[in-house]
């Protein structure tokens, strides 16, 4: 069974700002981004939202089978977290720098234009279980600063550092990386999110991306370059 690299048995608040662990500082990212979002959430009025729509929103039925990969999401980010606390503390750091980035972004793309969708089905098409769970999702979840969707680029971020992550099965890095893919495809199919909350979270992970792993990617091309000079 692998050790873990902190022994956080030993750890007290006060032990905070200590080099071992330093790293869940980062984690009052989440205290900044929850007073946020409760200011953004109940000063900006509905009314004054953009709404946001596209032509292939009306393409994409309501399928509530996509509210597991959708809630499932949540539990990822707790995994990933809490096994990069326990093993990595570099991709930890990572990951929660790269959430920290999204999460200023899409908060200042929130307040400074405020948007929404209206995608949701005033009467869900089926009564069963997921439709249950998708009509409390919408309760405590609102429709509004929906773009750029946290729900894609929160993926992105989990399955970049995990691809990047050593020591881990090939099976569970495509394990990660196809859930990102159909936890973003339910953001739609569950009327969440529209296509272009979606597309709109690609360019702040890619933003995201660069910032936390820049020199990973030019190493990266470096080594690349030499290999074909090489040749």
């Amino acid at each position: 069974m692998r050790k873990p690299v902190v022994d956080y048995r030993q750890f007290r608040l006060r032990k905070l700002r200590d080099p071992q662990y330093s790293h869940l500082l980062l984690l009052l990212g989440w205290v900044g981004y929850f007073a946020l979002y409760f200011i953004t959430e109940n000063f900006i009025p509905r009314e004054s939202c953009y709404s946001v729509h596209c032509r292939l929103d009306d393409l994409v039925p309501f399928c509530e089978i996509f509210v597991i990969p959708y809630v499932f999401w949540y539990l990822l980010i707790v995994i990933s977290l809490g096994y990069f606390a326990l093993y990595n503390t570099d991709s930890f750091r990572r990951l929660s720098i790269f959430i920290i980035i999204t999460q200023a972004v899409a908060m200042t793309i929130y307040i400074l234009f405020p948007n929404r969708q209206d995608l949701r089905p005033e009467v869900l098409p089926r009564e069963n279980f997921l439709s249950t769970i998708v009509g409390m999702l919408y309760a405590f979840d609102t429709s509004t600063n929906v773009c750029p969707s946290l729900h894609v680029a929160y993926s992105i971020g989990i399955a970049s550092v995990w691809v990047k992550e050593k020591g881990v099965s090939r099976w569970w890095k495509a394990f990660v990386v196809l859930s990102a893919v159909i936890i973003s495809m339910s953001t739609s199919f569950i009327k969440q999110h529209s296509v272009v909350d979606i597309l709109a979270a690609l360019p702040v992970s890619l933003l995201a991306e660069g910032i936390v792993y820049g020199k990973y990617w030019r190493s990266r091309l470096r080594r690349g370059s030499a290999q074909e000079k090489a040749a």
